[in-house]
């Protein structure tokens, strides 16, 4: 059924689908429209039997949903940016105890300072906890991947993380096809758990384990994500078939055949690029757009087949990695290790700077012109960041960072007025 509705509430739509059986919830912007969404619905009995639990932090949204899974309950939550921080060693002990927990994440920055907004920096500093991580392009990826992740997660018995860009895609109003509850039932099975808390058999879940054990415990979680490289595609495949929609799997190429330029990204600014890209073609460019699906586990061998017949690659972050420069840069040349590929990393889009048709269009032609620095911040200010070098330069207490730079801006909007 067609329907007109805003991203976080056809999540929640998607998730009530998936019939849940605990939803833990703790709100923080830009995700709280997806569990109170979800909690009407369950107040209003539309998902039963299900137990909404209000907990008093991340931390404990995580701990019940590791309890619930553990006895047996197919569990659901949602976080963002700081929460996610919080809830992060609970975080690793649901990978760590191969829980099928689903968990959507409304991508935002991480302070301080203090940001509401998007970018990826909560998704990459959780890269390595052992959870599947999938990036949607838009809202019915976003709703249509949920979906897939219970089944991923409860076939390999391990969580997954289901990333949508804050406010661009969580508060967009869109138009959403939503499958209906029979649809989801021939697609999802009930949950039967591979592992469970049992008064009749009773086992330890959460055992410590010293050096004798603790390296193949870590080499067998590894071992389900690469698994998880087969199963992805094969489950987005069987959706295709049963739903008209192809999600991709774990990547989608776009215009890359004979792109002599690939510009890599994950999430809503894909579509900004395609756009992009389409005009760059029409000026005679041959370039192509990859978006990564599957961030974690990492498709090191389809990025590859994609990018090693172009001459350079750009790769769009929404996040970085201070000290060094782009975090899926990293992974993607590991990908491309021995081609002869030009590699450049931009960093667009911190703290949701807009990311607008214009500077990329800019930057692409730069890069293609060999004009492009192999690590570019799109749209730094390089007014503001020069003025605090240089107070920092002349005296030791030079005052915090950002409300400098807070002071600056406002400066040079009042001089350009």
């Amino acid at each position: 059924m067609r329907k007109q509705i805003e991203g976080s509430r056809a999540v929640a739509e998607a998730v009530a689908l998936a019939r849940p059986e605990v939803i833990c919830a703790y709100p923080i912007s830009p995700q709280t429209h997806i569990v109170e969404g979800l909690g009407e619905l369950v107040k209003s009995g539309k998902i039963a039997p299900c137990e909404f639990v209000n907990v008093e932090s991340e931390f404990a949204a995580m701990s019940v949903a590791i309890g619930a899974s553990a006895a047996g309950a197919r569990a659901y939550t949602a976080t963002a940016s700081q929460g996610l921080l919080f809830m992060a060693e609970a975080v690793y002990n649901a990978s760590g105890l191969g829980l099928p927990i689903v968990m959507t994440l409304a991508n935002r920055a991480i302070g301080a300072p203090i940001n509401i907004w998007n970018d990826h920096s909560d998704s990459m500093s959780q890269r390595d906890c052992g959870w599947i991580q999938l990036f949607a392009a838009h809202n019915q990826e976003a709703l249509d991947l949920h979906i897939q992740a219970f089944k991923l997660a409860e076939e390999l018995s391990m969580p997954v993380m289901v990333c949508m860009d804050g406010f661009i895609l969580t508060h967009a109003v869109e138009g959403i096809d939503m499958p209906t509850q029979d649809e989801v039932d021939a697609f999802l099975p009930p949950y039967e758990p591979r592992q469970v808390l049992d008064p009749a058999e009773p086992v330890s879940i959460g055992a410590m384990v010293g050096p004798e054990a603790f390296m193949e415990v870590r080499y067998l979680a590894h071992a389900k994500q690469t698994v998880a490289l087969e199963r992805i595609p094969e489950i987005a495949a069987e959706f295709c078939d049963r739903f008209g929609r192809n999600t991709g799997g774990l990547v989608r190429s776009y215009h890359c055949d004979d792109a002599e330029t690939i510009v890599v990204a994950l999430g809503s600014v894909i579509g900004t690029l395609r756009e992009t890209v389409e005009e760059l073609r029409r000026d005679g460019m041959k370039i192509g757009v990859l978006g990564i699906s599957s961030f974690r586990p990492f498709p090191l061998a389809a990025v590859r087949e994609v990018l090693q017949g172009a001459k350079r690659v750009v790769v769009l972050e929404k996040s970085f990695s201070v000290g060094l420069g782009g975090v899926v840069s990293t992974d993607v040349r590991l990908a491309l290790e021995g081609a002869p590929v030009r590699g450049y990393t931009v960093v667009a889009g911190l703290g949701g700077r807009a990311i607008t048709r214009a500077s990329l269009a800019s930057t692409l032609r730069d890069a293609v012109d060999e004009k492009l620095e192999p690590l570019t911040f799109m749209d730094l200010d390089w007014r503001i960041v020069n003025r605090q070098l240089e107070r920092e330069a002349a005296s030791r207490r030079s005052g915090p960072i950002a409300e400098n730079l807070l002071r600056d801006v406002g400066s040079v909007a009042s001089k350009v007025s």
